[in-house]
């Protein structure tokens, strides 16, 4: 009988642990990921591969209850029923399609690993990992992704150990041989320690403290200034006068988060400012689900709650190239880089307002993550996170 509980007991504990060494922040790491799909295959029973999505799933994004309750400034119960939530798709796709035939189980997986990609059950597909090609095939683009697309199918068959060990070797070969994605030429990204009170705290004594982060940033040779996510705040004419008169003076460009306002709801944005005026540069695709997305008021005609843009927009033109935009939650998703991906940008601009998550890996794992597609893909890479 104790056998009986061993090995499932076994195939838990070691998603867990998959999970959260995987996604633990460091881009180098994320290749851990790769264990997840050997042990859905291995587990005999349709419950025990459910039980192995959610260990995985939930150790992946342990950091949401804490992140959710700093958010809203409650306890952890409202962040610990989020959680669970947002862990259903994740847990159902796999569990629907896990097999237990064996011939079937690698097109089931890739069927899944699609699934979870893609909306809507990818709205919450975080911790895909898929997002390993990066570290696995740095520069290979599209091709890269392929292999790594079959190589996942490979690991859910018999002959998982030899793609594995093809897996492991790449993947000490790439650590050996590893560097960052670069900067743009001319482009600078500052990162902020506000807090809480970016975005919220708006006065002008901000606004001008702002402007002198831009100003010491350009005396370095910058053309090209990213703030992070609601560095702005509000984007209302007054704030697109101010910064249009202080920057008249000099060649900069200024790309800054910022939220638009109307009647049935709000926009989060990043906008372009420089001496000939200001205007929206890229709109989001895909709100924080729940905190920002609440698609959900529009069935009971109340206003309010970020509008989802999804496919609009992927890339931006700003100067001379084309940039690919990320904020904060579409950093953790498939669906939007690849979908940038396939307009073939010149680099990626990856933003954030990460107060919410201090003492949680959640920012640590967004860097990872936009360094691992910028790897694959072989971008240059302008990030901007307040903390």
């Amino acid at each position: 009988m104790c056998r009986d509980y061993l090995r499932p007991t076994l195939l838990i504990f070691a998603s867990i642990a998959i999970g959260v060494v995987g996604w633990s922040g460091h881009v180098l790491l994320l290749p851990v990921a790769l264990g997840f799909p050997v042990l859905w295959s291995i587990a005999r029973t349709r419950s025990v591969a459910a039980l192995v999505s959610a260990g995985y799933f939930l150790a992946a994004s342990r950091g949401l209850p804490q992140g959710v309750a700093a958010f809203y400034s409650s306890d952890i119960w409202p962040g610990l029923l989020l959680w669970l939530c947002a862990s259903l798709s994740f847990v159902t796709v796999h569990t629907a399609l896990w097999a237990t035939s064996a011939a079937l189980r690698p097109f089931r997986y890739f069927l899944a690993a699609v699934v979870m990609a893609i909306p809507p059950f990818g709205i919450t597909g975080w911790a895909h990992p898929v997002t390993a090609a990066g570290v696995l095939f740095p520069g290979w683009g599209w091709w890269g992704l392929g292999f790594m697309t079959a190589g996942l199918a490979g690991l859910v068959t018999r002959i998982w150990p030899a793609v594995a060990i093809a897996f492991a070797g790449l993947w000490l070969w790439s650590a050996a041989v590893w560097t960052g994605p670069k900067l743009p030429e001319a482009w600078r990204g500052v990162d902020l320690e506000l807090g809480v009170s970016l975005g919220r705290e708006a006065g002008l004594q901000r606004q001008r403290d702002m402007i002198a982060t831009v100003r010491g940033a350009t005396g370095d040779g910058a053309l090209y200034v990213v703030l992070p996510e609601s560095a702005l705040g509000f984007w209302t004419p007054t704030v697109e006068r101010l910064w249009t008169d202080l920057l008249r003076d000099g060649d900069a460009t200024v790309i800054a988060g910022a939220a638009v306002i109307d009647a049935g709801g709000y926009d989060n944005v990043l906008v372009a400012i420089d001496r000939k005026g200001g205007h929206i540069l890229y709109r989001e695709r895909m709100p924080v689900p729940g905190s920002m997305w609440q698609p959900w008021r529009s069935w009971f005609r109340e206003s309010g709650g970020a509008r989802a843009d999804f496919f609009a927009n992927p890339v931006v033109s700003i100067g001379a190239g084309r940039a690919a935009p990320l904020i904060c939650y579409e950093q953790l998703i498939v669906w939007p880089v690849l979908q940038s991906m396939l307009h073939d940008p010149d680099f990626i601009i990856a933003v954030g307002n990460g107060w919410w998550t201090d003492g949680t890996s959640i920012v640590p794992i967004q860097r990872a993550v936009t360094t691992a597609w910028a790897k694959l893909f072989a971008k240059s890479l302008v990030t901007a996170f307040n903390t």
